[in-house]
Formats: structure tokens, sequence, C-alpha cells
């Protein structure tokens, strides 16, 4: 029996309805967002008795969604205050040529989405993107494509680069994520965004050519207050990530959970004079949509479908191979955040060790560079081009990506099997 209902294919059904209503926004007239859609999923499934509340507020991460928060502040504070769109032109302009800035992108880029939610990271980089392919007269496509390629691949490696290793890192029991993430998945990531910048150099060989950024001139607004603010909550982070670290070493008996991290946004919301506009510009939406997700997903597994399907076809299902495989493809009908919730669960119960953790976090990151629709940082850079006039297609993405991804994971498989 179901323990948070008597029919296990509810939930499953409001799950499908909620990835259909999610696909079908864009011929819908009323304007509605993904958070609404999966907001109403959850409520769905409370009312119709699938989870209880003492069951949902239990599926609920608190340490992801306080997290979450902390890095959005920043996120916004690095936007607001200009030093982000400052920094990279200054690092840019060294590029002397189409190779250099493509691999000045994809390394930068990737250290950056190591500290910074990649969805956050996508709505500062998208402008700057495309700012660098106006100036140099270059093909959109290809800075779009190395800005979400880099921020999918760069957030691999971090236990805080992206939602879904939050979720792994706060509930998997890996021991110190911010060594054991790195420790296993930083040289194939490096391996990867080197790989990256060959695949692009493939499908873009015309384009690569002697290039300079020294002339760009940019007047994008700079609060020199609040950038400075901004430094001191990275630094912060940066000090947090080191104490957690160090902790067990110097205080063994003294959990250090995930969610002290937020802490990094205290400078900006204690002392920058502008902190209600930055915290009201927080994805609110988006933490909505974790809090429902939560919820949803643990009602579809509490219903023991995925369990019984997965079991019952005989699927060693905590074998990295399998783990990298399922949850990139699986990512694209579910997105990777529910896949993670889910397949987290069934990880928990077969008694997986840490590669299989790490290999989760792997494949269901690295789906992101599968199609569009794999990852919320590829919508998030697409819709932000499309307003400021450029496009990158769903087959533009797919031609470069689909090659991309199988090389990705036969990297990542590699050095997991030796985890």
């Amino acid at each position: 029996m179901a323990p948070y209902g008597d029919d296990m294919l509810f939930p499953l059904a409001v799950l499908l309805l909620v990835f259909l209503l999610i696909a079908a926004r864009q011929f819908i007239r009323v304007p509605i967002r993904i958070w609404q859609i999966v907001l109403a999923g959850a409520v769905l499934v409370l009312l119709g008795g699938q989870i209880t509340v003492q069951a949902a507020l239990a599926a609920i991460n608190f340490d992801v969604i306080f997290l979450l928060v902390g890095m959005f502040v920043i996120a916004v504070a690095l936007e607001e205050s200009g030093y982000l769109v400052r920094l990279s032109i200054g690092i840019f302009k060294s590029a002397g040529s189409t190779d250099a800035l493509v691999v000045y992108m994809l390394f930068g880029i990737g250290i950056v989405s190591m500290l910074v939610v990649n969805d956050a990271l996508a709505v500062v980089g998208t402008p700057i993107a495309l700012l660098l392919a106006r100036r140099l007269r270059l093909p959109p496509s290809l800075m779009l494509l190395t800005l979400a390629f880099a921020i999918t691949i760069g957030s691999v490696a971090s236990p805080i680069g992206n939602p879904q290793n939050f979720l792994i890192a706060a509930s998997s029991g890996v021991k110190s994520p911010f060594i054991a993430f790195p420790a296993a998945l930083l040289i194939p990531t490096i391996l990867n965004l080197v790989l990256t910048y060959a695949v692009l150099r493939i499908f873009y060989g015309k384009s690569f050519r002697r290039t300079s950024l020294r002339a760009v001139k940019y007047s994008e607004p700079y609060d020199k207050g609040l950038a400075t603010l901004t430094k001191l909550s990275l630094a912060l982070l940066l000090a947090l990530i080191l104490l957690d670290i160090v902790s067990p070493i110097l205080f063994p008996s003294v959990p250090f959970r995930l969610s002290y991290i937020a802490a990094a946004a205290l400078p900006v919301l204690a002392f920058s004079p502008r902190r209600a506009e930055i915290f009201k510009k927080v994805e609110w939406g988006t933490i909505v949509f974790f809090i429902s997700l939560f919820v949803l997903t643990g009602s579809v597994f509490g219903s023991g479908f995925f369990q019984s399907v997965l079991y019952g076809n005989g699927i060693d299902i905590s074998s990295i191979p399998v783990i990298l495989v399922l949850s990139t493809v699986i990512s694209q009908f579910i997105s990777n955040v529910p896949l993670a919730i889910m397949y987290l669960h069934i990880l928990q119960l077969s008694g997986a060790g840490q590669a299989a953790y790490l290999a989760l976090a792997a494949g269901s990151t690295i789906a992101g560079n599968l199609l569009v629709l794999g990852a919320a940082s590829n919508v998030i850079i697409v819709q932000a081009a499309e307003k400021r006039g450029y496009s990158l297609t769903f087959t533009e993405f797919a031609k470069v990506g689909i090659v991309l991804t199988a090389i990705n994971i036969l990297v990542y498989a590699a050095f997991l099997s030796f985890a």
C-alpha cells in the first residue's frame, strides 16, 4: 500500500499533468508561470489526500531553500551593482582572438558557476554574451552556447553550483561535500570544458578568427557601494566554504549545515540601503517552485510507482553508467531537479555509496547540455536572448548538445568508476 494514498497512479498523473501544462504554456492565452503550475500540482495532491501536511513539510529540504535564497540575494547584488559586467569585460578585453574569448568564457564562467547558482548566472551572463557577439560580429548562437555549456559543466564540480547539487549534498550523506565534489568531479569537469572548446571549434570553425575587445565601450550603471558589499559577500562565501571544508577536522562534534553558507548574503542585506529592492528582486517564484516540487515529488515517490518499475525490471539503479544515462535522459522529460529528488530517495533505499550520488550530480546536471529543455538555465538564456532580439533555436542547441553530452557522459563515467 502506498504510504500517502490508496491510488499510486494519482500522484503520477498529477506530475504528468504539471509537465504537460508547462510544455503547453506557449499555447495558453492566459499568462501562467511555471511555479504557479507546480504549486497547483502540490495543492492538488495535498487536497487529494495523497500526502499529509506533516509528510509534505518533511519532504521540503529547508537547507536547500535557505541556501537558494542566500545565493539569489548575492546574484541580484552582482547584477544590480554592475560589478559582474565590469569584471567580465575587464577579463575578456585581453582576448585577442575568438579562440581565446571562447576559452576565457568557458573557464571564467565555469569557475564562477561553482560559486553562483547557475540559474542566476544565466540571467546576468546572457546580456554579456550578446554584448560580446554584437561588438565582435560573432554568431550570437556561438556566444550563447558557450555561456550555456560553461554554466552547466562548471556547476557539476560544486555542491552549490546548481539546485540539484544542493539537494544531493544536503540529503545524501556525502561527507564534506566541498571536498568530495571537486575531488571526484573537478578534473573531469576541466577536461570536459576543454573538449567543449574543441566541439564548438568544429561546429563554428569559420567564426574563429583574430579579434579584439580593447575598443569595447559599455555604459552599464555601476553602484560602487553595492559593489563593495557584494565583494564582501563573495569573500564571506569563500570563507564559509573553507569553514565547511575544515570543520570536520577542527570541530568534529559540531555539524556544519549547508544552509549556513546562506549567511554570505548578510553584508548586502544588513548594510545596503537597497536591501529591500534586492530582496524584492530575488526569484521568489523559483523558491515557491522548489517548495512545491518537494511536495509533489514526495507524493509521487510515496506512491511507490517508480520503485516498482525500476526494481521490477531488475535494473541496477545504483551503477554509475545507469545513473548517468537515466538521469541525463529522464531529465529531458521531467527536468533535472524533480529527477534528482526522486532518484535520491531510490539511492537512499538501495544503500548506494558516495560515487553513486556524485554520478547523480554529474548526470542530472550534464543533462542540461543535451537539449534546451534539459535545464532551467538554458530556458532562461533563450528567453533573455529573445527579449533582446536574438534567438537560439532548439535545433541549433541540439546539434551541438547531443554530441557534447555523449562526450561528457563518457568522461564522467570513466572518472567516477574509480572514485
